[in-house]
């Protein structure tokens, strides 16, 4: 024991000659460098793939950039559960003077106490609107704006601001906002499953382009069309809600709503989702052919009924209207979805437009024949030069090889069993002769086809139905049975 007393004097010792010359600046130095060491030892420790993956210790140097489709989902509510209807707002715009004969088309979609949205008036309705009925969208009326316009657009500017005025009305977990005008006819079950198909956490601007080359020309081919309706995601009508003042005052020439939305969501860096099924219908006169001939995607929209013939031949437009509705109701997925078949023995050929009409014709064509549109309408501009379409069309013809037997639908009904029966009855006689080609069968005796298709097994968007024809006791009716293709089947 005697021998340490020494050791640790001498220890002591040394450690206070030591320290003497230290300076407090090598001390200092010498802190700060454990201090970082012990820092680095443990943002390497508890920053490892496998320690707190959910937490980033860089979060607090990032800049906060505007939102991005890649980051959009920082205003929205992130959920896994389906889109339904009740995710979706309606904007919609009118005024006074029209909402009297324009009513029946909204309230032919509209479902009380199902849908959510408004309709935005220029002002407040007179007395003869109330009370304003339950079967019609709650009305709003458009605010004044308080910044200089060009009066010659305000029009255009309080269909704009629409969008703007519809976010604020602070609906609760929304996801898509759509936008569309008083002669619009929507598919809202339709729409909600294609919107469902799109990340709504993201920027969205979904819609199409007019039927009409001119139209296009005239504003841009990626403009959506405000009259076929459009979709927005929620963060995009959040962010476009704050900067749709600006965006008319920074472009106060341009004339339309549509193109002026489009213009501020360039600025935004969005550009538009082409979603076929939107229909602007830019068209005058007989809509038939192109209805009879809708590609395979689902109808969402049809616009500019007031510009159009009535849809069924020997009814008014709302009346039309709301047939076309009944089966919507009964079976949105197959709704003007063309399905074609034969019937060998007689060299004919179907064409059916579930819920609207079909078509026999005697002779035998391909599916790439049929699927083009019966040119039974006019372009919206008639003074623009060929072409006029932005699809492929068939011009009318007197050739009984070529003109259809057309026959629309009188009425929808499911069966006791598991099946869905459209009734559609001749229009008129055709007045033509058989077409000799065919050997003489002609199809003039038929007077209804009944066409037979599941009530449980919805159609699958994008994809084809085959059917079969089938003759009856009554030579007069003719059955035709929808089914599934059969794998590789060919339809020719």
């Amino acid at each position: 024991m005697s021998s340490e007393k020494p050791i640790n004097s001498t220890i002591r010792t040394a450690i206070q000659q030591g320290l003497q010359h230290i300076s407090l600046g090598t001390l200092c130095k010498s802190i700060a460098t454990s201090g970082l060491i012990l820092f680095l030892f443990y943002t390497l420790l508890f920053n490892h793939p496998y320690y707190g993956q959910s937490t980033n210790q860089f979060t607090l140097f990032k800049l906060n950039w505007p939102l991005s489709p890649h980051n959009a989902s920082a205003s929205a509510n992130v959920t896994t559960t389906p889109t339904s209807i009740s995710h979706i707002v309606f904007g919609m715009v009118s005024d006074v003077n029209t909402w009297n004969y324009r009513k029946s088309y909204v309230e032919s979609w509209w479902r009380p106490n199902v849908t959510r949205g408004y309709l935005f008036l220029d002002r407040d309705p007179t007395q003869r609107y109330h009370p304003w009925p339950s079967s019609s969208p709650p009305f709003r009326v458009n605010a004044p704006v308080k910044f200089r316009i060009n009066h010659k657009y305000a029009t255009q500017i309080r269909i704009l601001r629409t969008i703007m005025e519809t976010f604020k009305q602070g609906d609760e977990d929304v996801r898509w906002y759509v936008m569309a005008d008083d002669d619009t006819i929507l598919f809202v079950d339709n729409l909600v499953e294609v919107l469902a198909k799109y990340d709504h956490t993201k920027y969205f601007y979904i819609g199409m382009n007019s039927e009409c080359v001119s139209s296009n020309v005239n504003f841009l081919f990626d403009m959506a069309f405000g009259g076929a309706g459009y979709a927005l995601s929620y963060p995009l009508a959040e962010a476009l809600s704050t900067k749709v003042d600006g965006c008319i005052q920074r472009y106060p020439n341009v004339y339309s709503s549509d193109f002026i939305l489009q213009t501020c969501l360039a600025d935004f860096g969005v550009s538009l989702t082409h979603q076929r099924g939107f229909h602007q219908i830019d068209l005058h006169g007989d809509i038939s052919g192109l209805l009879s001939a809708h590609p395979q995607s689902p109808v969402l929209s049809l616009h500019h009924i007031d510009a159009t013939d009535p849809i069924f031949p020997s009814m008014n437009r709302s009346a039309s209207i709301n047939l076309l509705m009944e089966a919507a109701k009964v079976d949105h997925s197959r709704l003007l979805q063309q399905t074609i078949c034969y019937q060998r023995k007689s060299s004919w050929s179907f064409s059916t437009s579930w819920g609207y009409s079909t078509h026999i014709y005697e002779n035998i064509y391909p599916r790439s024949f049929l699927q083009r549109p019966i040119e039974t309408f006019r372009p919206w501009l008639r003074h623009f030069k060929p072409p006029f379409y932005m699809l492929n069309t068939r011009s009318l013809t007197d050739n009984p090889c070529e003109a259809p037997h057309e026959f629309f639908l009188e009425s929808v009904e499911r069966t006791g069993g598991d099946q869905v029966v459209t009734t559609y009855v001749r229009k008129s006689r055709r007045s033509l002769p058989p077409c000799s080609s065919s050997g003489n069968h002609s199809a003039d005796h038929i007077s209804k086809i009944q066409v037979f298709s599941s009530a449980t097994t919805f159609k699958k968007a994008g994809l084809i139905e085959c059917c079969d024809v089938e003759e009856t006791a009554d030579v007069k009716i003719t059955h035709i049975k929808l089914r599934a293709c059969m794998k590789d089947e060919i339809i020719a």
